[in-house]
């Protein structure tokens, strides 16, 4: 029996350019096949003209632009449920959750970094002492109402002499450690571990800005400092060290780059304590994962208005966001997870104390992880 299409499709989908097999797979087609079951594929053996493309770019992007609303507005108005929506099956009408909030998160730590000027850091990077000049020429150019308080506070200041006392105790320090730099590393081998790593990571500073070492080898044939791996460490965080304080901005700038795959990394650590904290509900730690990840979309979305109201208003809204999802963060536990409200309660006080503490602990560790791969 011949197949034949009984609804006209326009276009690259008619008809007489149906295929019966897959152009990308393989897989056997029907005439009234649009699209390839086994790989998707359009089943079309018609060769891309123009207006095809366009066509078929057009009606990708509306179709994304469908999904997104729809996505917001089940994520605004219905917290918790889209969560259960999505982990039931309906999927198609929403975005990915994984993509949805590395979308959000980009444009939000993007926001950050165009919002913040970290140029005026590099001002004065490297000076140890206090302009005295300048900070009388700040005094001079105030009004006093009574002439005699700008005399006594430029007398003040003259007695502080900020010069030398700034100066000084640094100049003393990297004294001592020029003047016999083998004999000092090795009175470092008396103090704690932690100590020891501190004045280590300042031995080499002093070494490096003063001294000109470039390389640890050199403090091998220089100083005969021995090539262990806590030596090298230190050496080489001493360095990164240096070149931060040259470029604090460049060095900023490099750490909220990382900050939207930090997320990526955080979430699903979280994400544990919430499987546990719910162990006995019937989901698994995937469902929770989804639940974690619109949780954080709405925050970011949240975030980016506040930031968006600030820049209109020119107010700190920050606050009054983080409230509204502090509350829409009980609705969602509350409507995903079916639970009274003592139950929520103790839960979601407890998930944001680990949140608060993984926060910190991520932080710390990006931090780190930034200054030892700085370059």
């Amino acid at each position: 029996m011949e197949n034949k299409l009984t609804i006209k499709t326009p276009g690259r989908y008619r008809l007489q350019y149906r295929g019966v097999h897959c152009l990308n797979c393989g897989h056997p087609l029907d005439l009234s096949d649009k699209y390839c079951p086994n790989c998707s594929q359009a089943n079309s053996t018609k060769k891309l003209t123009l207006f095809d493309y366009l066509e078929e770019f057009l009606s990708n992007i509306l179709e994304y632009d469908s999904k997104l609303f729809q996505t917001l507005t089940a994520l605004l108005l219905k917290p918790g449920k889209i969560t259960r929506e999505y982990i039931q099956g309906k999927r198609l009408s929403y975005t990915n959750p994984f993509r949805f909030l590395f979308s959000l998160a980009f444009i939000y730590f993007l926001l950050m970094g165009l919002e913040n000027d970290f140029e005026n850091l590099n001002i004065n990077t490297g000076k140890n002492t206090i302009d005295t000049a300048e900070l009388k020429k700040e005094i001079n150019s105030i009004e006093f109402k009574n002439e005699q308080v700008k005399k006594n506070a430029l007398t003040a200041l003259d007695s502080l002499k900020l010069d030398r006392t700034i100066q000084t105790p640094i100049s003393q320090q990297d004294s001592t450690i020029l003047s016999d730099p083998e004999a000092y590393f090795n009175s470092l081998n008396q103090e704690s571990y932690f100590s020891r790593l501190g004045s280590k990571i300042e031995f080499f500073r002093t070494l490096i800005k003063k001294d000109s070492v470039f390389t640890f080898e050199e403090t091998e044939s220089k100083y005969n400092i021995p090539k262990i791996r806590e030596n090298e460490i230190t050496f080489r965080l001493s360095k990164n060290i240096a070149k931060i304080k040259e470029r604090p901005e460049s060095f900023l700038n490099e750490i909220i780059s990382k900050l939207p795959f930090a997320t990526f990394f955080f979430i699903p650590v979280f994400t544990i304590f919430v499987w546990l904290v719910y162990i006995r509900k019937k989901y698994t730690y995937t469902d929770h994962l989804i639940f974690s990840f619109h949780n954080q979309a709405l925050l970011f979305i949240l975030l980016i208005v506040s930031y968006l109201v600030n820049k209109v208003f020119n107010i700190d809204s920050e606050l009054i966001f983080l409230l509204i999802f502090s509350i829409y963060l009980y609705k969602a536990m509350r409507n995903f997870y079916q639970q009274g409200r003592i139950k929520t309660i103790l839960k979601y006080v407890f998930l944001n104390f680990i949140f608060i503490i993984l926060g910190v602990v991520a932080i710390i560790t990006l931090l780190m992880e930034s200054i030892f791969t700085y370059s």
